[in-house]
C-alpha cells in the first residue's frame, strides 16, 4: 500500500502544469531591476524598458499620475523633500519612468545626497540613450522606439525641442507618431519619428 501511495504521489507531481514552476521565477524586468538597484548601472536599459511592458509588475502597477503631477510641481517650488517622496512613489510602480529619475536626481542633489543624485543621473541617461540608440528619429525606417507616448515628450525635452504638431502614420504594419517640433532656443523647425507599436499593443489598438 505504501508503495502505491508513493507512486500516486509522484504521478500527481508530474501532472502539475509547467506554469506552476515558472510562476516562481522572477520576470526579466525584476531580474534587471534587482541588478540595477544593487548598483550595477551598466545593465541593458533597452531590455529594462521593453521587459517592463510585458512583466507582471507592469500589469500590477498602480496609477501614479497624481504623484507624477505633484513631483513636478513640488520640484518647481523647490520643495525637494516632497518632490523626492512623490518621485519615489512613481518609481515604486514604474522604475523606467524617466521624469521620476530626473526629479530624484535634482531633489537629491539639492538636498546634498550626491551619491543618490549621481545614481539617478546614470539611470536617467541610460534610459534616454536606450531610446536614442534605437534609431535616429529622422525617418519612419529609423524611428525611435518608445514604450509609451510620454517617452516621446521626455525625449523631445531632453534634446531641447518643443512639439508643435503631431500626426499618426500607419505603414507596413507599424504605427508611427510624426512630431513636428521647434528648437527651444532658436525656433528652427524639425520633424522626428517615433515607433509606437509597443504602446498601441498595450493600449489595445
Amino acid at each position: 500500500m505504501r508503495n502505491i501511495l508513493v507512486v500516486l504521489g509522484l504521478l500527481a507531481v508530474a501532472a502539475l502544469p509547467p506554469a506552476t514552476a515558472a510562476q516562481d521565477q522572477p520576470s526579466e524586468y525584476a531580474t534587471l531591476l534587482a541588478s540595477l538597484k544593487a548598483g550595477k548601472t551598466d545593465i541593458d536599459y533597452t531590455r529594462l524598458r521593453l521587459s517592463y511592458m510585458d512583466s507582471p509588475e507592469y500589469k500590477a502597477a498602480k496609477d501614479t499620475s497624481k504623484s507624477e503631477d505633484a513631483m513636478t510641481e513640488e520640484l518647481n517650488k523647490k520643495d525637494y523633500p516632497s518632490a523626492l517622496k512623490d518621485a519615489e512613489a512613481v518609481l515604486e510602480s514604474n522604475y523606467v519612468n524617466i521624469d521620476a529619475h530626473y526629479v530624484a536626481l535634482v531633489a537629491n542633489r539639492e538636498m546634498g545626497a550626491m551619491d543618490k543624485a549621481e545614481f539617478h543621473r546614470t539611470v536617467f541617461r541610460g534610459l534616454i540613450n536606450s531610446i536614442r540608440n534605437s534609431g535616429d528619429g529622422k525617418s519612419l525606417e529609423t524611428a525611435w522606439v518608445v514604450i509609451n507616448v510620454h517617452e516621446e515628450y521626455v525625449m523631445l525635452r531632453a534634446l531641447g525641442f518643443r512639439p508643435s504638431q503631431q500626426s499618426l502614420v500607419n505603414q507596413n504594419g507599424h504605427s508611427y507618431d510624426v512630431m513636428k517640433v521647434k528648437n527651444a532656443e532658436d525656433g528652427t523647425e524639425q520633424t522626428f519619428y517615433f515607433n509606437v507599436d509597443i504602446p498601441f499593443k498595450h493600449y489595445g489598438f
